[in-house]
């Protein structure tokens, strides 16, 4: 058989139910958030950068071919089921970029038609991404010991990683110092802008110097580790568009 390119989606491909994809929409990338202001007696427009991306629409062509195992109907029964079950952002690749992965919201119908008397389908497969392509070499936590450490960002956006310390102590990057303090172990989501461990907020156990959330910038960037952590890892989640 020839090779079909495919997506996966929480874990699960598409080619599982017989479903392969066009890559037509897989390339495109999101607009930027730019409020345009008229001023009165004043040429243009002033932009007004509101510092974010928009999400995404990424659509992808797809077809289904009965498989040896499951008709037609019952293939694409299953696969519509996999995909409408899903209510929050999962984990999205594709083929076409396999270095990189979305993250993305199934909220369209399904739309299909029947070709070769009921033994093949056509249909879009659309989905709502938020606008980061993530990098894989990004998606895996280092883990780093007291002392000065470098890690680079290959990309030219900045990183909000995702820390978990077990211990207490002080680290800084990115301009930031990171003090924590009564609570043995403590996970710090620089992208959400919380500290927690569990379902238990640790926001009142950590103190921010600048009032910030630190960020990996472009390049190297010098991590330092203080004493008081048995365990420090920090996953950089690079990311471009």
């Amino acid at each position: 058989m020839a090779y079909r390119n495919s997506i996966t989606f929480d874990g699960i491909n598409s080619l599982e139910y017989g479903v392969y994809v066009s890559g037509s929409g897989a390339f495109d990338a999101p607009a930027r958030d730019i409020e345009m202001i008229t001023v009165p007696g004043r040429n243009g427009s002033l932009a007004m950068d509101r510092g974010r991306y928009e999400n995404i629409e990424v659509t992808y062509p797809a077809g289904l071919w009965e498989l040896p195992n499951k008709s037609f109907e019952e293939a694409l029964a299953a696969f519509r089921a996999e995909l409408l079950s899903r209510y929050s952002y999962v984990v999205l690749s594709d083929t076409y970029n396999p270095d990189e992965f979305r993250l993305a919201l199934y909220r369209s119908g399904l739309d299909v038609d029947p070709r070769v008397y009921n033994r093949a389908g056509e249909f879009s497969i659309i989905f709502d991404c938020k606008p980061q392509r993530f990098l894989t070499s990004g998606a895996t936590a280092v883990s780093l010991e007291r002392g000065q450490h470098t890690l680079n960002n290959p990309t030219l956006f900045p990183a909000a990683p995702l820390i978990e310390v077990t211990g207490t102590g002080s680290f800084s990057f990115g301009g930031v110092e990171v003090e924590i303090s009564g609570s043995n172990h403590t996970v710090i989501d620089c992208d959400l802008m919380e500290a927690y461990d569990g379902t238990t907020s640790k926001n009142g156990n950590i103190v921010l110097t600048p009032n910030e959330f630190p960020k990996l910038q472009p390049g190297d960037n010098l991590i330092t580790v203080g004493s008081g952590f048995s365990e420090f890892l920090i996953t950089p989640r690079w990311w471009r568009l």
